[in-house]
């Protein structure tokens, strides 16, 4: 597998109803060998949030900065680096950014949830 520099990944602004000040890294993907799977790297800027939303597949969230609220289950709870989040397929949920810093977070999904 090839070492991914940072500076080497695009950033793409996130542009769709219902986000704010959201871009995305796609990290890994099959075009790396990471066959059915995708990692990407979410920064919401001050204000930032993405959109409340559900879709048929999970994915895994890791805090990497920053400090945000997930809704998720219906309640919104606090979260900063290091926690993770799993969230299910079809489960209603959204980030935001809770803090005046960049808050940004690991999302990892199959696939079909890369498009």
């Amino acid at each position: 597998m090839p070492l991914l520099r940072k500076e080497d990944q695009a950033k793409i602004a996130v542009a769709m109803e219902g986000v704010k000040n959201v871009t995305k890294t796609t990290a890994i993907t099959s075009k790396e060998g990471w066959e059915g799977w995708s990692m990407r790297i979410f920064t919401l800027e001050k204000e930032g949030f993405t959109p409340r939303h559900t879709h048929d597949w999970p994915h895994i969230n890791y805090i990497i900065s920053g400090k945000g609220t997930l809704f998720i289950d219906g309640k919104e709870q606090t979260v900063q680096p290091g926690d993770t989040a799993y969230v299910k397929g079809g489960e209603l949920h959204q980030f935001q950014n809770a803090g005046d810093e960049d808050f940004s977070f690991i999302c990892i999904v199959p696939e079909e949830g890369d498009k």
